[in-house]
């Protein structure tokens, strides 16, 4: 209404200087100092104060705003798209379930927390009584072996107690291991690692060569389907024989069962080669032999709920994005309170058969990606911003930067975020936790009304000028200016 008011008023004042026979050039002088004295001069210096109270404030929520007109952006939000893992969850793993084929593999899985002694707590003693306890078990030894070896974790036993500083994925499986008296310091030292083809987010799959006795071993971890693909194989207690269709869809099914109760799976194998060469997933991840499945837990954020319900109620659309099995990415979501229908979920497989086009039609139908990779994350933030909405991106890899780039407000993790996440950041969680996102939202939604307020302030009282000055014109023949 007052910009309305502003243009009606400088019109009139060009027509009417016009009706009076006055110089064309003068009228429209005349008009267009109207309208520069309606711009409210004060209102850089106030956005900037406005904004720089926002950022202190965002700071002390240990949300650390690196660009200032982020601030203003972060009112607008309408989506944010999240990472599961450390930023919806507590990023702190606990293996809860194993599977493989072995008599103790379903007593195991009974055995209450309490029954097996802290990994903290054990002593080097207990470590060998342990390890003399499950030793008969050849094929729960091979699975410990592979989860150990097969981990970049490092482990070392001080004062007694077991210290870990790695990947909190890794780290569970080495608290696992140690639980049942077998140490990653005394396994590497066994078995020390020849070469290793590096975990990447592509093929989801981490490999490790060692020698084992007078063998070459290889030993692969990763994705439970990536892994079941490439074995011919399979560990049936102690002894190695040809898998089976039977045996594939038993081990589909116990990954399906353990996934739907919000357990992180990863597969197991391993096989023997000739010699290492130069080792890529081409030459060497192949003809694998199966060993077991074991599952994760990582608890959600207690304060998470709360944080998305909050988003619901102010119109925010949460969507969570994550590399893990689409059962287990419906299950976390499900308990979060983000959607309680399996039809929003979809995997990255079948976001690859959707074209951009067709996908750009339909990004509102899903809240929860699994089983997805970096180059996806880019398409859902584009595909999201075609449909005119504002969208933040958490990420922390490397690979995470060109998702955090597109989007609107890009997110990266204090905690575990690289350096490249965080140098092309608007704003770093110190925290890594969702909910200080939904805090940060909740203050640039107020910077956002504070500078609407100063705007339709400024423009009051400019008005009231050039109200003065047009009254003066229809009342005095001569201008007031």
């Amino acid at each position: 209404v007052r910009f309305f008011t502003i243009f009606f008023v400088c019109a009139t004042i060009f027509l009417v200087e016009i009706l009076r026979g006055g110089n064309i050039f003068t009228a429209f002088s005349m008009a267009i100092a109207i309208a520069v004295c309606a711009v409210p001069e004060g209102l850089p210096a106030c956005n900037t104060v406005t904004m720089s109270i926002g950022v202190k404030n965002m700071s002390e929520q240990r949300a650390i705003v690196k660009k200032l007109p982020a601030v203003e952006t972060l009112g607008s939000t309408e989506v944010i798209c999240s990472d599961k893992t450390g930023t919806l969850t507590l990023n702190q793993m606990t293996v809860k379930k194993v599977f493989y084929w072995g008599e103790l593999c379903e007593k195991l899985n009974k055995l209450k927390d309490e029954e097996l002694p802290a990994s903290v707590t054990l002593t080097l003693d207990e470590v060998g009584e342990k390890m003399a306890e499950y030793s008969g078990e050849k094929t729960l030894v091979e699975l410990m072996r592979c989860m150990l070896l097969c981990n970049d974790t490092k482990s070392k036993i001080e004062n007694n107690k077991l210290e870990s500083i790695g990947d909190p994925t890794e780290i569970a499986l080495v608290h696992y291991g140690y639980k049942f008296g077998i140490t990653k310091e005394n396994t590497d030292g066994q078995f020390p690692r020849l070469n290793e083809i590096p975990f990447d987010s592509d093929r989801k799959l981490m490999t490790t060569f060692h020698k084992v006795g007078d063998k070459l071993t290889v030993y692969t971890k990763g994705a439970v389907d990536n892994i079941l693909s490439r074995c011919n194989r399979i560990l049936d207690n102690g002894k190695i024989r040809k898998i089976t269709n039977a045996d594939k869809e038993l081990i589909l099914q116990k990954n399906t069962e353990f996934a739907s109760k919000a357990l992180r799976m990863l597969a197991f194998a391993t096989k023997t080669v000739e010699k290492i060469g130069k080792p890529t997933s081409a030459n060497t991840e192949f003809d694998l032999c199966f060993i077991g499945l074991v599952g994760m837990i990582d608890p959600p954020r207690e304060e998470v709920k709360d944080a998305i319900k909050t988003c619901k109620q102010a119109g925010i659309t949460t969507v969570m994005i994550t590399g893990d099995h689409k059962d287990t990415a419906f299950a976390i979501a499900k308990e979060l309170g983000i959607c309680g229908d399996p039809k929003k979920v979809i995997t990255g497989q079948e976001l690859d058969e959707i074209p951009d086009e067709a996908f750009a039609t339909k990004v509102n139908n899903y809240q929860v990606y699994a089983r997805v990779s970096p180059e996806h994350k880019v398409r859902i933030v584009k595909a999201l911003k075609a449909n005119d909405k504002i969208v933040a991106m958490t990420g922390d890899g490397v690979n995470d930067a060109p998702s955090i780039k597109s989007a609107d407000i890009g997110v990266g993790m204090g905690i575990t975020g690289t350096d490249v996440t965080k140098n092309v950041a608007d704003m770093i969680l110190a925290d890594d936790n969702f909910a200080t996102i939904v805090e940060a939202v909740r203050e640039g939604r107020g910077i956002y009304a504070n500078i609407r307020r100063v705007i339709e302030f400024l423009l009051g009282t400019n008005i009231g000028e050039i109200i003065t000055v047009f009254a003066a014109m229809l009342l005095w023949h001569k201008t007031p200016l």
